[in-house]
């Protein structure tokens, strides 16, 4: 599109919807539930599309793996998957929900494209060494103890272990060309989502048991495009500072200096609004015009500046 550096429109957005976007409250999620949920989303993304935004997706697929490996702990009769196998086809299978509700969307011939993407990690990152990422069900201390996976108490109650795995940093988006050359075509795209299907270059590419963070891969996805705006969509209308206390405030027109400064100072939990920040604070650190922290149904007025946390250089 045409435009100076300061027009948001000047050049693609990359969007991250959160997992609230593509699911209904409450679990277990069926498929009209989630295409439910899907449409309201839909109609969000396509206003911003019909208003002039060039729109690039990314999403989450927290809840899709782990029903994943519920079913494959529970059906011993078919070969066990391993984890960037998953991350690939819940990729897919997102995609396919998102792009469909999308173009029933849109008014035009404009169509939507899901690229099955690949992230590549290093695989010295000292993530693997240390697995953190929680996933999957719930066990209890006896299960947790007899499984073949490493697991960590993660919550209380009578079930409070998980899964754990390597959440090691994005480094590269192996199909970034590809997506670059769709998008300068002026298609829309999904791509990079669950943050990719983690894979490491050794004489070739290889998949790896990990996750990688959905938003730090959009914000690598976003810098790799030249994207004017990164937009991460959750389930609050800010970031606050003292989040969940009586004083509790919400950040909304903030520097990135500043920002930088509450996330060192430990305002932001490690999972929730913490990786996001960073993801904002990298973005804006690496050239990007504007980062921008929001829920779903707040998206439209947050383009517009009219809400949400918009943090500049």
């Amino acid at each position: 599109m045409d435009g100076s550096a300061s027009d948001p429109k000047a050049g693609p957005i990359v969007v991250a919807l959160g997992g609230n976007t593509l699911l209904g409250k409450d679990a277990p999620w069926t498929v009209d539930e989630q295409l439910s949920a899907i449409e309201r989303t839909a109609r969000q993304v396509t206003a911003a599309v019909e208003d002039g935004f060039d729109v690039v997706l990314t999403h989450g697929n927290g809840p899709q793996i782990g029903n994943r490996l519920l079913q494959q702990e529970n059906t011993a009769e078919t070969p066990q998957l391993p984890l960037d196998v998953l991350v690939a086809e819940t990729q897919a299978q997102i995609g396919y929900l998102l792009q469909q509700a999308l173009d029933n969307e849109l008014d035009g011939p404009t169509d939507f494209f899901t690229v099955v993407t690949q992230v590549v990690v290093d695989d010295d990152d000292p993530a693997f060494e240390n697995p953190t990422k929680p996933i999957g069900p719930f066990y209890t201390e006896a299960e947790a103890s007899e499984v073949a996976f490493e697991t960590r108490r993660v919550t209380t109650g009578e079930r409070p272990f998980r899964r754990v795995v390597p959440s090691p940093e994005p480094v590269e988006i192996v199909e970034g060309d590809e997506i670059t050359r769709l998008v300068e075509r002026g298609n829309l795209v999904i791509a990079a989502g669950g943050g990719g299907v983690p894979v490491v270059r050794d004489d070739g590419l290889g998949g790896v048991e990990a996750v990688v963070d959905k938003d730090k891969a959009s914000q690598l996805l976003a810098a790799e495009l030249g994207a004017a705006t990164l937009v991460l969509l959750t389930d609050v209308e800010f970031a606050y500072l003292n989040y969940g206390e009586p004083e509790q405030r919400p950040l909304r027109e903030v520097a990135g200096e500043t920002l930088r400064a509450h996330l060192e100072s430990d305002e932001f939990d490690e999972g929730s609004m913490r990786p996001k920040v960073e993801a904002c604070l990298r973005f804006i650190e690496q050239g990007g015009d504007r980062a921008v922290i929001t829920s779903p149904d707040r998206f439209l007025a947050a383009l517009a500046g009219e809400t949400g946390t918009q943090v500049r250089a």
